[in-house]
């Protein structure tokens, strides 16, 4: 499933700085998937929480129309540095990008109500049910919400894993299937990826 759609340089080289400064990225499949849900949905606004040095912002605007912005957040400046070179050796120009520096539940805040098509997390584990009530707040009717990660290694299926990040995922799970207002699907990809559509 990996290998079924290969990556290219650039997004062999962003995964490769990605993994070498501790911001592992999405898996190819997990990335082809994001490209097709925003392809799917004609995104032209995008937000990503973690930009993993540039690897899941180039599927993300693969799928995009040219005019389509992703607005990435990351509290690691170095990490949105790499991204900027993994855009550029991709071809995606600046103006495609709008890079905010800063603590994920900071900047969520600031943008704004319902402009989104959708919100992909990969960030801090822990966080993931607050990015989600951002999430919410932010998407669209119809937008779509994706989390990274979402098995976290088979820890969220181990009943005696009690880590605080395996918590936090199991609780973002249990928020997506009980809320009357999403479509949810848990996609076996990668370390899976859960999606949630926000009904209109």
């Amino acid at each position: 499933m990996e290998e079924y759609l290969p990556e290219d340089e650039p997004l062999l080289e962003a995964r490769r700085r990605g993994t070498e400064v501790g911001a592992v990225p999405i898996g190819p499949a997990g990335g082809a998937a994001l490209r097709f849900l925003t392809t799917l949905l004609g995104a032209r606004n995008v937000v990503e929480v973690g930009s993993g040095c540039g690897a899941s912002g180039v599927w993300l605007m693969r799928g995009m129309p040219p005019d389509g912005v992703l607005t990435s957040v990351d509290i690691e400046p170095d990490h949105q540095r790499l991204a900027k070179q993994s855009y550029r050796e991709a071809g995606l120009g600046a103006f495609r990008t709008r890079m905010i520096i800063g603590p994920a539940l900071e900047v969520l805040p600031r943008l704004a109500d319902g402009g989104y098509d959708l919100v992909f997390c990969d960030a801090v584990k822990t966080e993931y049910p607050e990015y989600l009530t951002a999430a919410l707040r932010l998407l669209r009717p119809g937008g779509v919400v994706a989390f990274d990660n979402a098995l976290w290694d088979n820890r969220v299926a181990d009943r005696g894993n009690r880590e605080p990040a395996t918590e936090a995922i199991r609780e973002v799970h249990r928020m997506i299937r009980d809320d009357e207002r999403l479509v949810p699907l848990l996609v076996p990809v990668g370390d899976g990826l859960l999606c949630a559509v926000k009904r209109d």
